[in-house]
């Protein structure tokens, strides 16, 4: 190959013709590519030089050609690829896209001064690390996140995944691929699922005249039987007897009445969560909570008798406050509720009441507003 000089290669940059300008991308091709003959260090060096003073001078095209050419040198000047990542990105485009050489924060000065199409390119890099992550999200560029976000070589933090997840409540065009991401948490997938099917439910409830706990059962089976929940259910002896029970066949009232009596809260306890299919917490709750409508709606629903209702409201109200009588205006006064409300309603109120938490939560959430 004959001596190739700097003014040769700025010769090739300043004519425009298109024929002079594939010539200097083949020269610059065979220079780096070693296709011809491998450089020493010398040349590499001087070479480099050459380059940083054409690309001032030279047209787009040649800047571009040139970028290119650079893009996979992993050795190639950093000052020489920040010149060129801070061009019109039609030259930017491969160096931000491709070169190794440029660290994170230069990458970072590229995303907080350039344009959506530097970062773009920013975005589709094949190692992309947690700090360049943060710096595109903190853009709010819907495009640049979509993009990052579609990008499996990106580092997400859970700090900013929880709130591209959040994001995403507004932005459908985030939800497909935060969904299809490796490193979305269990957790954070179910919170998509239900706000999701949150948001399905107002939808379907405004254009078509459904049953809303038949939809709600629907869409609550599909978050549970599709996200991973990995809350487990305590199960101890009290919740063996209570299955027990029922599996012999034994009136659940008439055994919870029993259990009352001979002071075990516990095993009452038990046997009314498998009655009525409620949560632990949410037992305890009806069963200190002061004036006994929860528990009337619970028992209501679960087709108790008026007269059982009232031994169940009296003994629970003796056990949870610890007094051996119970004022006569309560138990009419509750009573009166018992017989007022209908078993359709109370039913409807205990199926909201087994719902997730986090599926009422978001059902709030979305009736609520921001």
């Amino acid at each position: 190959m004959a001596e190739i000089g700097g003014d040769y290669l700025l010769s090739l940059a300043r004519d425009k013709s298109g024929k002079r300008r594939q010539l200097l991308a083949e020269t610059i091709s065979d220079l780096f590519a070693g296709k011809s003959r491998i450089l020493s260090e010398r040349e590499r060096s001087l070479m480099f030089d050459i380059l940083h003073k054409m690309v001032h001078n030279a047209e787009m095209t040649v800047r571009r050609i040139i970028a290119e050419q650079l893009s996979h040198l992993p050795d190639a000047p950093r000052d020489l690829i920040m010149l060129l990542a801070n061009d019109e990105v039609e030259v930017a485009y491969s160096i931000l896209r491709d070169s190794d050489v440029l660290e994170d924060e230069d990458l970072i000065e590229v995303i907080r001064y350039r344009t959506q199409e530097h970062n773009l390119a920013v975005a589709m890099r094949k190692s992309i690390s947690e700090n360049i992550t943060d710096a595109l999200v903190e853009t709010g560029d819907e495009s640049v996140i979509t993009t990052l976000l579609k990008n499996s070589g990106a580092s997400l933090s859970l700090a900013t995944m929880e709130f591209l997840v959040e994001e995403s409540k507004r932005v459908d065009a985030f939800q497909e691929p935060i969904l299809r991401r490796s490193d979305l948490s269990p957790e954070l997938a179910k919170r998509m699922y239900l706000w999701v099917s949150a948001a399905l439910r107002q939808f379907i409830l405004s254009n078509f005249d459904l049953d809303k706990t038949a939809l709600d059962d629907m869409l609550e089976k599909t978050v549970k039987d599709t996200a991973l929940d990995s809350a487990k259910t305590s199960h101890n002896r009290s919740d063996d007897l209570a299955e027990e029970v029922e599996r012999e066949g034994l009136g659940l009232a008439k055994m919870m009445i029993r259990a009352l009596k001979d002071g075990e809260v516990f095993l009452f306890e038990a046997m009314f969560r498998r009655l009525t299919g409620l949560r632990n917490t949410l037992v305890k709750r009806i069963m200190f909570e002061p004036g006994g409508e929860g528990l009337a709606i619970a028992c209501k629903a679960t087709g108790i008798s008026t007269r059982d209702f009232a031994t169940i409201f009296t003994l629970s109200r003796m056990t949870t406050s610890e007094t051996s009588s119970v004022d006569n205006t309560d138990t009419q006064r509750i009573l009166e509720f018992y017989e007022t409300i209908t078993e359709k309603a109370a039913k409807e109120a205990l199926a909201r009441w087994r719902r997730d938490v986090d599926y009422l939560k978001a059902i709030r959430e979305l009736t609520k507003g921001p």
